[in-house]
């Protein structure tokens, strides 16, 4: 099954990924401008990078996404990965994408790859508990918007 970095050329794809997954988790109107989304990704300065996962059934059909950035631990002293958002169209499960997209992460840094999940996603909390990944106790998360 294939995974691979997204290329300038799946600025669509990427933003129809992300528009279907807000869908599934209810947010219904998110609508991305593309042109924007390219520039951040594809830039003279990327601020982020996507692997894509392609169907096993289906060659060049892609099946699900992870969006990742580089973070850095100063304790660790070494570079690691935020996973902002992960997400594999429902009709492409079961078929260890999720899995192979995660591993394909792991590869990439001996530093710590790190993501937030929706506290009441008992599936999701399943998967990564069988991945291995922990819970961060004792950490709040913070957000600090414009305005």
């Amino acid at each position: 099954m294939p995974v691979r970095d997204a290329v300038a050329s799946d600025v669509d794809e990427i933003c129809s990924l992300i528009e279907e997954h807000a869908v599934y988790e209810g947010k219904n109107d998110l609508k991305l401008d593309r042109e924007q989304m390219g520039r951040h990704l594809f830039g003279a300065e990327p601020k982020a990078w996507v692997l894509l996962a392609e169907a096993p059934d289906a060659p060049g059909v892609v099946a699900g996404f992870a969006f990742c950035c580089w973070n850095f631990s100063t304790w660790e002293a070494r570079p690691g990965i935020w996973l902002d958002d992960i997400f594999i169209r429902p009709e492409h499960r079961r078929h260890g994408l999720g899995r192979e997209l995660l591993a394909e992460l792991r590869g990439r840094t001996d530093g710590r790859v790190e993501w937030e999940m929706q506290a009441d996603n008992e599936k999701a909390a399943a998967f990564y508990a069988g991945l291995g990944a922990k819970t961060v106790d004792g950490w709040l998360q913070y957000r600090w918007l414009p305005g």
